[in-house]
């Protein structure tokens, strides 16, 4: 039987922006964990929005907006909102997920496209809306860079694709900082990734070390769990989406019952 505290004596990394990590950081505290910020990732505004403002006027001329993560909702709509108080009516609005569809709801959108199961670029496309697209415009509001898929197959679908990039990815570590030693004190068993890039950014700064080799790395989906793999880290996989099954996940791999 699973023990109250089933993650006691268990310390574990969450690389997430800071204002994205306070739920799991919550769950694993109230689950007996020790909860690590190491964030590798944070959201900075664009220092020039010069091309997005250029992109967003196409809005009343275009078939689709597609949001690709909550922080494109809230660096782009505020300012979307502000050229268009009354937003066109032939925008229809999809989301990459339930919590960036959540995000859209705030600036009073209530038809939102979303798919139903995995939260990914591959499952947007595999909607019948996005099937053909010929002579159809759509916007595409991200971070700067990112995969090309969702853009790429699209274009080959007949869309014309348009790129509002309203935010950038900054790696705040310098270095690996105290993870080697907490690794090395028994005080570090997991780190939670959940992004290429934060994977990208953490195999940069361990430099191969032997002790990010040992730490579990708990993902949240199979793109990164093989990146990770091929890498020659621990991977633990959750079963879905979403804070409460990686805090599953967690407690599956590390808690007490487990051992």
């Amino acid at each position: 039987m699973m023990t109250d505290a089933p993650l006691a004596g268990r310390g574990i990394a969450i690389t997430r922006p800071v204002d994205q990590a306070a739920a799991l950081t919550e769950g694993i505290s109230h689950a007996g964990g020790t909860p690590i910020s190491f964030p590798l990732l944070t959201i900075a505004p664009l220092q020039d929005f010069a091309a997005f403002d250029r992109a967003i006027e196409m809005l009343p001329s275009c078939n689709w907006i597609i949001f690709i993560s909550t922080n494109a909702v809230q660096q782009a709509m505020p300012r979307i909102a502000m050229k268009f108080p009354e937003l066109p009516r032939t925008l229809n609005f999809a989301a990459i997920g339930p919590a960036t569809a959540q995000e859209l709801t705030r600036y009073g959108i209530a038809s939102i496209l979303v798919p139903a199961t995995q939260f990914d670029s591959e499952s947007m496309l595999a909607l019948p809306e996005f099937q053909d697209l010929k002579q159809q415009r759509v916007v595409i509001a991200r971070g700067v860079g990112g995969r090309e898929l969702l853009a790429e197959t699209l274009r080959a679908r007949g869309a014309e694709v348009i790129f509002a990039e309203c935010y950038r990815r900054v790696n705040p570590q310098q270095s690996a900082g105290n993870l080697p030693e907490l690794w090395q004190n028994g005080q570090l068993h997991a780190m939670v990734v959940t992004s290429s890039e934060a994977l990208r950014n953490l195999l940069a700064l361990a430099h191969e070390a032997n002790w990010v080799k040992k730490v579990l790395i708990c993902v949240n989906h199979a793109r990164i769990a093989e990146a990770a793999r091929e890498n020659g880290l621990r991977v633990a996989l959750a079963d879905a989406p979403g804070d409460a099954a990686m805090l599953q996940c967690l407690i599956h791999h590390l808690g007490k019952d487990a051992l």
